[in-house]
């Protein structure tokens, strides 16, 4: 963002100017200089702020998608502050900028990871507040990103390095999150407390699912019920009138449903005539033609076509959708999502496949023409045997002698430097231009990105660490590496705000404040080495 911090720097310098001279003697101590300096290190001063400021940058980078699909969107989940600092803080350094970059909030994680009764599944058992707490926390970190960056370039400045256009130019780190909420954890007034917690914590964007709440499953399980239309009208409503209540006027809600996966539903809605959304929902519900006098007791039963029909129904009550019939569930969901106030639609897929995506777009765009997804790029899937399983059927199909691979075994790594191997890997480099292009996906994200990092990278340093390789391990792998990259946290006192915290008291105390950042702290290690690696870097060599 051009000229922000210096605009909120200089009406800050300002208004102290006016308040010591409103309040005299007694403001004496106060610097105008360095209260404005907090306060430009400080923009956003409520989550209310942040889901504003978010919001108005998801609805410009959805109108610039709609005139250019290659402006399409990504984000990676996160399940902790630092995750989210950290994959921000990356973001700028290696792409410069942060625009079309956001993060994702995981029901999925949060159950797994942050909920007081332990590791959960992804069934909506964990507190409904843990969700509205992670944004906060998100938040925290990535103001915390800007004061620890902004304060660096005003020690610079004031050591007469020539950085006042970095400054002025400032970028932050605070981006959109897309905040899942189950299937709303309730009735429409329970999903409406939560939304307004979550949009005060920070969230702009919504995303809810149209299962039954107390019966919810991960979208890559089985055993999936969704809810009659009505049913999700209602959670759709309530979003949006929590976003108008609290001013978040371009706040956006992401409906994903289920209905590709799910087989059955928990109610019969009640149609008032002909072709109503209840009767198309009715419509899909197994059922088989029966005489009356063959009804059990208490049975239930539909007229259909001028028949008496019995619905399938299950021992736990459930009732049944018809097979093959998940498609054009699917279709009817989202079409009828967006004409009652979704802005983004959600599909969950069994496979990565683009042209199968497309198929379900394309029917959608015949009556919504702007119709966007956001899309999961799951690591459920395994995406290495889906992509060699398209290319086998492409190369068979353009006549390729396909002796040499054995098709029930495409994982095995015989086949990595393969001409398979090589096609599929290119159609997964190019997946998320392609699903942009041809699925109109909007926003491409991983849910469980950082979940699969974390336990990979200490599958690998415990191997080495308790081995033979002992603290070799880690200074190999983890710290040589972090040196070398570039990456923020090596100075982790710093990334803690340790620097922030000695100029903060500076200010406070003056002469008298007791720092941290004096010649005994071993973080100044870092600070030389920092210093050897801009001169290599400008040599052109690699320390």
């Amino acid at each position: 963002m051009k000229n922000l911090a210096q605009s909120n720097y200089s009406s800050a310098l300002q208004t102290v100017r006016d308040l010591k001279a409103k309040y005299g003697n007694t403001w004496n101590a106060i610097n105008p200089e360095t209260a404005a300096r907090m306060v430009a290190q400080n923009r956003f001063k409520t989550g209310l702020d942040i889901a504003k400021y978010t919001a108005a940058i998801m609805r410009k980078d959805m109108e610039e998608y709609d005139a250019d699909v290659s402006n399409y969107t990504q984000s990676l989940g996160c399940w902790h502050g630092f995750v989210a600092q950290q994959n921000m803080i990356a973001v700028k350094k290696h792409h410069k900028t942060t625009s079309k970059r956001y993060l994702y909030l995981s029901g999925w994680m949060v159950a797994a990871l942050r909920s007081e009764f332990g590791p959960l599944p992804d069934q909506s058992m964990h507190e409904k507040t843990a969700v509205p707490l992670l944004i906060k926390e998100i938040y925290d970190f990535l103001r915390q990103a800007d004061a620890i960056e902004l304060n660096d370039l005003f020690r610079r400045l004031e050591k007469g390095e020539d950085v006042q256009d970095q400054i002025d130019n400032f970028e932050t780190h605070i981006v959109p999150i897309i905040a899942d909420i189950d299937a709303g954890f309730g009735n429409e007034e329970a999903t409406y407390l939560l939304t307004k917690k979550m949009i005060e914590a920070g969230a702009c964007a919504i995303q809810i699912e149209n299962q039954v709440s107390d019966a919810k499953q991960c979208g890559h399980q089985d055993g999936k019920v969704t809810v009659p239309h009505e049913d999700f009208i209602a959670k759709l409503n309530a979003i949006r009138y929590a976003f108008i209540e609290l001013g978040v006027d371009d706040g956006i809600i992401v409906a994903r449903t289920d209905s590709e996966g799910a087989g059955l539903t928990q109610k019969l809605p009640v149609s008032n005539e002909p072709r109503d959304l209840a009767s198309q929902y009715l419509a899909f519900v197994e059922a088989e033609e029966i005489d009356i006098n063959e009804a059990k007791e208490d049975d239930v039963f539909l007229k259909r076509d001028g028949k008496l029909v019995r619905p399938v129904r299950l021992p736990n009550g459930l009732y049944k959708f018809k097979d093959g019939s998940n498609i054009d569930r699917v279709v009817l969901d989202c079409i009828t999502s967006l004409q009652n106030g979704a802005d983004l639609l959600w599909i969950e897929t069994p496979t990565p496949n683009v042209k199968q995506i497309a198929i379900m777009v394309n029917r959608i765009k015949e009556v919504v023409p702007n119709a966007k997804l956001v899309y999961n790029n799951s690591p459920s899937f395994n995406w290495t045997l889906n992509f060699r399983n398209q290319v086998y059927e492409e190369m068979l199909s353009e006549g390729e002698n396909m002796t040499d691979y054995d098709r029930n075994n495409l994982m095995d790594a015989q086949y990595d430097d393969s001409q398979l191997c090589y096609r599929a890997d290119v159609k997964i480099r190019t997946f998320q231009i392609d699903g942009a292009r041809d699925a109109g996906i909007f926003h491409h994200l991983i849910t469980l990105p950082t979940y699969h990092t974390t336990a990979l990278h200490m599958n690998d340093l415990t191997e080495g660490y308790f081995g033979e390789e002992g603290m070799l391990a880690y200074v190999k792998d983890v710290q040589r590496q972090e040196i070398r990259k570039g990456v923020s946290c090596v100075k982790h006192q710093r990334m803690a705000g340790s620097n922030l915290g000695d100029d903060h008291k500076t200010f406070f105390a003056g002469d008298k404040a007791l720092k941290a950042g004096g010649e005994n702290n071993t973080s100044n290690q870092f600070e030389v080495i920092s210093k050897n690696n801009k001169v290599e870097e400008k040599l052109g060599r690699v320390v």
